[in-house]
């Protein structure tokens, strides 16, 4: 789905040619670019601990170690330690569960191709709530950060979506006012944040939706 800034005073009533033209493309990371494709070891990690697949989720992303390691207060291995403790696993089992926690995660290659196409005529940027070692583990694994001009990792930067200061820091980084700039992102809540700062908003459904919402919007604004 498309969300396009509200257009106030002079030519509010004009269509959407008159804006400025689009000049970077912003872009999530997990959930858009990097997505969980096969749910089969989650599943399988969820049934093995006698829990529901929300209940691993929660487990893992929405423990209070886990929001403070997104906002770069703690570090990634906290959030493991809590996991460790509540599920009483050794080093080893630990090691073992995370690895398959991740293991059905993937590169969506028709989207890099796509970020990498738009790099050759517009600024791109990534801009992602991640632990500390995101980061390193992206750029080794999956070796998709050569196609952004700019890299804002809420860990490192301290800042989390939707605080609209994260986004300010990239619009800044980029060289760009909000107009100028598209977000996609797969949660409607860092979506709504985006738009109030005047950025034309994507919300991420699926791979093809996103590329052809953006086009859309490149060809309006351009």
């Amino acid at each position: 789905m498309i969300y396009l800034p509200a257009l106030s005073g002079k030519g509010a009533s004009s269509s959407l040619n008159s804006n400025p033209l689009i000049r970077a493309v912003i872009w999530d990371m997990g959930g858009v670019l990097v997505r969980t494709e096969d749910m089969t070891p989650r599943d399988h990690l969820a049934q093995c601990y006698g829990m529901a697949l929300k209940e691993l989720y929660t487990l893992v992303f929405d423990s209070e170690a886990a929001v403070k390691a997104t906002r770069g207060e703690l570090p990634e291995s906290a959030v493991w330690e809590y996991v460790a403790k509540r599920l009483n696993l050794g080093p080893n089992e630990l090691a073992a569960f995370m690895k398959e926690f991740w293991a059905g995660d993937n590169i969506d290659a028709e989207l890099y191709q796509f970020v990498k196409g738009l790099r050759t005529k517009f600024k791109t940027g990534l801009l992602s709530n991640a632990w500390s070692e995101a980061h390193a583990v992206l750029d080794s694994r999956f070796h998709m950060l050569d196609v952004f001009d700019v890299l804002i990792f809420s860990a490192e930067v301290h800042l989390a979506k939707p605080d609209p200061r994260i986004y300010q820091l990239i619009l800044r980084k980029l060289g760009v006012q909000p107009e100028e700039a598209i977000f996609v992102d797969d949660f409607q809540a860092n979506i709504d944040a985006a738009i109030a700062l005047g950025i034309h908003g994507v919300h991420f459904e699926n791979s093809l939706q996103s590329r052809q919402a953006v086009l859309q919007i490149l060809a309006e604004g351009n």
